[in-house]
Order: C-alpha cells, then sequence, then structure tokens
C-alpha cells in the first residue's frame, strides 16, 4: 500500500437488502420502505439507508484492501446524494497518507457507476502490518 493507491469495489443492494437491514437496525423510517410514501417526497422513491450504502466500506476495509489482519480504527462519511435499490454502484479508496504504526488515511467515496455522481464521500484510518512507511532519506 503507498500514498496515492487506488483500489475500487463494484456493488448493487436490494430491496430486500434494505429491508433486512431496517428491520436489524430498528430503522423502519418510511422513506426506505414504503414506495407510495416515498413517492410524496422529493426523491420520488425510497432511498437506502445511509449506514447501508456506507457499510461497504467495512467489508472492504475489513477484508479485501489492504486485506487479512486489517483493523478498522476510524470511519467518517457524508451523504450527499441518495442511493437506490438495484443501481449499480462503485466504492472507491485512495490512499491519502501512511502514516506511523502501520496505519493508512484512506479517503472513501461510494459513486453511482454510470453517472459517476459521488454519492458518500469520507476518510477512514486502518491499521495493518503490511501498511510500511517509507522514510525519507535526506540528502547528504
Amino acid at each position: 500500500m503507498e500514498q496515492g493507491q487506488t483500489y475500487t469495489h463494484e456493488f448493487t443492494y436490494s430491496q430486500q437488502q434494505v429491508d433486512q437491514f431496517a428491520a436489524l437496525t430498528g430503522d423502519n423510517n418510511p422513506l426506505h420502505l414504503d414506495a407510495a410514501y416515498a413517492a410524496k417526497t422529493p426523491f420520488r422513491k425510497p432511498i437506502m439507508h445511509g449506514f447501508l450504502g456506507g457499510s461497504i466500506f467495512s467489508k472492504v476495509l475489513g477484508t479485501l484492501f489492504p486485506g487479512e489482519g486489517s483493523i478498522y480504527l476510524k470511519q467518517t462519511m457524508e451523504f450527499v446524494n441518495p442511493m437506490f435499490v438495484d443501481v449499480p454502484y462503485e466504492a472507491v479508496f485512495i490512499v491519502k497518507e501512511i502514516l506511523p504504526n502501520s496505519i493508512a488515511l484512506i479517503e472513501t467515496l461510494v459513486v453511482d457507476k454510470a453517472s459517476r455522481t459521488v454519492l458518500i464521500t469520507g476518510e477512514a484510518l486502518v491499521r495493518n502490518k503490511k501498511i510500511k512507511r517509507i522514510k525519507a532519506t535526506s540528502a547528504e
């Protein structure tokens, strides 16, 4: 892992997964579950829970990038545009900085694959023994 490195992961969620997330979390806001209710909102159809959309960061950073042995330390998220079911999305991870103690600061994004619209933005801190900080050598 090095500064500037990018990793992407494609995903989509179904209405069944949204329903399961609502049951698990207790967030039964009709905006996520009731098409008739959502039709009367500016979104015109149900939107996904922001944290369901952002949960892709946990999947990737906990298991795929940088890989086994990761400890997910911190995540910030801003939900800038709504997400809908059955739409292809891409999670994008950009290594912003390698910090001491095998920690990486990673920019995290969810984008709509077709329009490239950013839907979720944030930053994560991940520790993994595979992350090595390269020390700059001074010119003599």
